[in-house]
């Protein structure tokens, strides 16, 4: 029997994260959608991870039907997997409290969804690294904050530019983390077996 997710009128990226939980505990997995964006969103994540998708049209809404491959099917993907990550921790380096160029406030509402998107998701990374700007994110009154919390709970390290937080006068609303300094963030950069920037 397949475990149903009710995904419609959820906000991107939740119809995503609510089914990539769904498939942890189950082999066929539902869900409802409301757009053609969220069903192509679940599709891709689900294909990319080995599963068959299948989407179909009922009424306004739409059924996205998810199976997980075989065992055979399973191993060769897994195989697949270990072969592209390199070896050395991953290393997330965050210089801006938004997400992109352009609009401010759409960045700030991206550089949220990411942070909160990035509890749910694996792998994660084993450090995060934030560095001009980006210190405000681990600062008292950040919107990211209780998602960084949730990391560092989880293993994550966060690590904020020392020379950073004095600079903008941050230094006492360090809210989580630890301070850090440049002679570690250039270490930690160079000894990654792979760097994300945001």
């Amino acid at each position: 029997m397949a475990t149903t997710v009710d995904a419609r009128g959820l906000a991107c990226p939740q119809p995503v994260t609510q089914t990539r939980r769904a498939m942890q505990q189950a082999d066929h997995v539902v869900t409802l959608v409301d757009n053609d964006g969220a069903a192509s969103n679940v599709r891709h994540m689900a294909e990319s991870a080995g599963w068959r998708a299948n989407v179909t049209r009922q009424g306004s809404d739409l059924a996205v039907e998810l199976t997980r491959p075989g065992p055979g099917q399973e191993a060769r993907l897994a195989g697949q997997e270990s072969a592209q990550v390199p070896a050395g921790p991953l290393v997330l380096a965050v210089s801006g409290e938004k997400m992109g160029r352009g609009s401010a406030e759409l960045g700030q509402i991206l550089v949220r969804s990411f942070f909160h998107t990035l509890t749910e998701v694996q792998p994660r990374p084993n450090r995060v690294i934030l560095f001009n700007a980006g210190v405000r994110l681990a600062c008292a009154g950040s919107p990211v904050l209780d998602d960084l919390h949730a990391l560092e709970a989880e293993g994550v390290e966060i690590l904020a530019c020392g020379t950073c937080l004095g600079y903008l006068d941050l230094k006492e609303k360090l809210a989580v983390g630890r301070i850090s300094n440049m002679y570690e963030i250039a270490e930690s950069l160079l000894n990654a077996g792979r760097v994300i920037h945001l």
